[in-house]
Order: C-alpha cells, then sequence, then structure tokens
C-alpha cells in the first residue's frame, strides 16, 4: 500500500507520534518541552524516525535531513540540560533548535504524503510541482513566524523575572 516497504512502515509509524506531540506542546506551551512526558515521547518518536530514514531512504536529500534532525535534536534537548551554565541563552537554543526539527519532521512528511495520496493517483508526481513547493514554503513561513513569536516570548519572560538576563 503506498509503495512502502515494512521497514518504511516501520519509520512511517515510528516517527508518526512526534507530529500530534509537537501539535500538543506547541499549541500548549508555545514550544516543545523536553523534559515533560510529551516531550520525552516527541523525543523518542524522532529519534526513531531519523534513524531509521538511514535504512529507508532512496534520496541522499533524506539523509542529510536526518542528519540535521539528529543534530538540533539532541542539541535542543541536551539544552534543556544547560541552564544551569548557560542561562536564558540554553532556552533560547533549545527552543529554536527543537522547532527546527518540528520542520524537519513536516517538510518530508508533507512532501511523501503528496507524492504518495491518493494511492495510485497521487497529489504529485514531481519534486518540482508548484503545489509541493508552496506547502514547502508554507512549513517554512510558519517556521519563521513561530520561531519569531518564540524569541519575542521569551524575552519576555526573561525580562518578567529581574535579575534574569533575556
Amino acid at each position: 500500500m503506498f509503495g512502502i516497504s515494512s521497514l518504511g512502515w516501520v519509520h512511517t509509524i515510528g516517527s508518526l507520534p512526534a507530529i500530534p506531540l509537537a501539535i500538543y506542546m506547541l499549541a500548549r506551551h508555545g514550544r516543545i518541552r523536553p523534559r515533560s512526558v510529551p516531550g520525552a515521547l516527541y523525543f523518542v518518536s524522532m529519534l526513531v524516525g531519523a534513524l531509521t530514514v538511514f535504512l529507508v531512504a532512496k534520496r541522499p536529500e533524506s539523509n542529510f535531513i536526518a542528519m540535521l534532525t539528529l543534530v538540533f535534536l539532541l542539541l535542543g534537548v541536551g539544552m534543556s540540560f544547560a541552564s544551569s551554565w548557560l542561562g536564558r541563552l540554553a532556552a533560547y537554543v533549545e527552543t529554536i533548535a527543537l522547532s527546527v526539527t518540528v520542520f524537519l519532521l513536516l517538510v518530508p512528511a508533507v512532501s511523501e504524503t503528496l507524492r504518495r495520496v491518493p494511492d495510485g493517483h497521487p497529489f504529485v508526481t514531481d519534486l518540482k510541482s508548484p503545489v509541493l513547493l508552496g506547502a514547502q514554503g508554507a512549513l517554512l513561513l510558519a517556521l519563521l513566524a513561530g520561531v519569531t513569536a518564540q524569541v519575542i516570548r521569551l524575552r519576555r519572560q526573561g525580562r518578567s523575572q529581574p535579575g534574569r538576563v533575556a
């Protein structure tokens, strides 16, 4: 079904929970919170998805996206433990890095969905399709707007806490 191998299904099902988890955390907290239960589940799901890409990907760009995802995921989660020595900077790096992981999850998810659905007659058959490029552009704009809003929110939180540097 949809031209996906068994290992491809493991990749898809393993990484799929990250999408609603990200939506939940972004809606509730305005960012991914790695030291929460949903954040830990997000981390595991993203790790499964990023690592299994190397086993199922047919395009070199996929491996590059997986490597970037791993770097930003580990950076973001690592920063959640670094606030004692990096102060507020850790919150900024954590927030931005984990927001980038959401983007790096959604770009291939949307691209693959448009290229496979409906089964046998996908919406997109060409990587240069205006529909696909438009969807990817919209995701990039959402990332830029979201990260801008997150940084503004973090700055406001920093200002409301005396003695803290934003």
